[in-house]
């Protein structure tokens, strides 16, 4: 058995890394510089400003990459990726230190599809890549779930096949977290996989999308379990909840499309948010993230980028009480990115996201807890790329 794993492995180095075997291959290296200087007003309690340069994005995360592609013949060919993300501020390591902390993988690439093996995105941030106009930028959707742009998973194996127009994908993680370091802000630390615990710190995802010349639609489901030092953060001010049991669950369910005509782009969803524990003394959370963008190309004429972008928080009290469980609302609308130049043009993009809810649901009393600190932040970035 020993003989065979070695040959496996030997197997697939060859594939991944030989570059003269066959005559049709390619590496490409690539990767994006991006930063910027920021004005954030109240940045603390005495209500007062700061200057500073964002740790990671500006309008997208720093990183260089290595992309390879060998022809095997017969339509098949072997494909790796391997992508490091790092901070301009101060030249640090991304992703919990990582080295190819964004992507690397291995895989086979086939008329019927590819199914990759390694470090990968999952699902969720595949499917909304259509509708969410705005992507992984600073102020975009990651600011209220910081999830999804940094949906990776270690130890996947993903399938990803498109037949007239339908994309089908699938991906499975037998741990999440192989290096400990944290795979994603706000989900603590879980390093399967674990001898005898299969489920530990698994994540198991799944998404059906269907892209037009026009217009687009997209579904996904994604669940992760529990384990050591894991647990889900809603960035609301409250606690993480902690999913130290490998039957917690945290859980996103997302719809959404997209319709696009004559330069312009308009995206609208929905992203749904449910975790559940097993323990009666953890109260089980959930949260629903509506979001809607547009986005206009005006003209070709300029290279370069730059941009206001107003930023604005609000609190909302808007509990109802029943005899379970009391429902704690609070809602935060961000108006983003007003307008942007790309390489390929200048662009002008707005986005408005709609009510954050969260609930915490405790079957064992009635409360009732109204947070709200009142401040409004005005942020301003001057990006460049």
């Amino acid at each position: 058995m020993q003989t065979v794993t070695t040959r496996l492995f030997i197997s697939g180095a060859l594939c991944a890394l030989s570059t003269t075997a066959l005559a049709q291959s390619s590496v490409t290296l690539y990767g994006i510089i991006d930063t910027g200087v920021e004005y954030v007003s109240h940045a603390n309690a005495a209500g007062g400003h700061v200057f500073r340069m964002p740790a990671v994005t500006g309008e997208l995360p720093s990183r260089w990459g290595l992309r390879g592609a060998e022809d095997l013949g017969g339509g098949y060919s072997a494909v790796f990726t391997l992508e490091s993300g790092f901070n301009v501020r101060d030249g640090s390591s991304g992703q919990g230190g990582r080295l190819f902390g964004r992507q690397a993988f291995v895989g086979l690439k086939g008329p019927y599809g590819t199914m990759a093996f390694g470090r990968q995105y999952t699902m969720t941030y595949l499917a909304l890549q259509g509708a969410d106009i705005i992507g992984p930028d600073i102020y975009g959707m990651g600011s209220l779930d910081a999830y999804v742009p940094n949906a990776r998973a270690d130890n996947s194996v993903t399938y990803m096949g498109t037949y007239k127009g339908f994309t089908l994908g699938a991906g499975y993680s037998f741990g999440r977290d192989s290096a400990g370091t944290g795979n994603s802000p706000g989900q603590g630390t879980c390093a399967g996989s674990v001898a005898g615990h299969p489920t530990e710190c698994r994540d198991w995802s799944v998404m059906l999308k269907y892209d037009a010349p026009n217009f687009g639609v997209a579904a996904s489901y994604e669940e992760q379990r529990g384990g050591t030092n894991a647990q889900a953060n809603f960035f609301d001010g409250v606690a993480p909840t902690p999913l130290g049991n490998a039957a917690d669950k945290d859980a996103r369910t997302h719809v959404s499309a997209y319709a696009q005509y004559a330069g312009a782009k308009l995206g609208a969803g929905w992203l749904g948010r449910r975790v559940v524990t097993d323990s009666p003394a953890v109260p089980n959370v959930r949260s629903d993230l509506f979001f809607v963008g547009a986005s206009y190309f005006v003209t070709p004429a300029f290279p370069g980028r730059r941009r206001s972008v107003p930023h604005r928080q609000q609190c909302a009290r808007l509990p109802r009480d029943d005899g379970r469980a009391a429902h704690h609302v609070s809602a935060e609308q961000a108006l983003v990115r007003v307008c942007a130049g790309r390489l390929s043009g200048q662009q002008c993009e707005g986005a408005l996201f709609g009510e954050r809810r969260r609930w915490r649901h405790d079957a064992r009393r009635r409360h009732r807890s109204d947070r709200c600190d009142g401040r409004h932040q005005a942020r301003v970035l001057g990006d460049i790329e």
